[in-house]
């Protein structure tokens, strides 16, 4: 299981002082040649996520609230916020910032969320090798369905990230834990690896 330290954000906030996990696992046969990071921090008010990828033939359609930017090059983070409870974040963006927020048990048992006096205040860009997305996941929205989350240092949380796009020129999928499964399936607790806030 990989492990991954959440370190508190600098002030001001500078990415090159935050560690990158490389989202580094091709799954399923995939073959594309993309690179995709990932780099988390913390602050009083939520998790700063910034996810990035290296890749050429983008694909980028989908900017509606019930679209599916997993159907596009997409970015994601999954994050179960307390031991023992099943359910887990499900955070999917496109490089429109086109955006699934889920809150599952499962795949079979994924809700889709619309939060109202919520905002994740996504910045998408692209960049001379790919592009790249920057959210905030306020402590309160994670508090509204978890209102025991109180993050500290030394506390760990499961989690993962993953790179795919599903009608891309290339079809690909890639993950930071490696995922087990015999056919596509991101939604497998026992994938995820181990993130601890430092």
């Amino acid at each position: 299981m990989r492990e991954y330290d959440i370190v508190r954000a600098p002030t001001p906030l500078n990415w090159e002082k935050v560690p990158t996990l490389a989202i580094d696992t091709p799954l399923w046969g995939t073959n594309a040649d993309i690179g995709a990071w990932a780099q988390i921090c913390w602050d009083d008010e939520g998790l700063l996520v910034r996810l990035r990828a290296r890749e050429r033939d983008i694909r980028a359609e989908y900017t509606g609230l019930t679209d599916m930017p997993c159907e596009d090059s997409c970015l994601e983070f999954f994050f179960s916020p307390r031991p023992g409870d099943s359910r887990y974040f499900n955070i999917e963006f496109n490089p429109n910032c086109c955006m699934y927020l889920g809150l599952c048990d499962g795949r079979d048992a994924l809700v889709r969320l619309l939060p109202e006096g919520f905002s994740l205040e996504p910045q998408a860009e692209r960049t001379a090798e790919g592009w790249e997305v920057r959210y905030r996941v306020p402590f309160a929205l994670i508090r509204h369905f978890f209102p025991d989350f109180a993050p500290a240092k030394g506390d760990a949380m499961r989690a993962n990230c993953f790179k795919c796009g599903e009608l891309t020129p290339i079809p690909h999928y890639f993950s930071w834990n490696p995922c087990l499964s015999p056919e596509p399936e991101f939604h497998r607790q026992t994938d995820f690896g181990l993130m601890r806030f430092a």
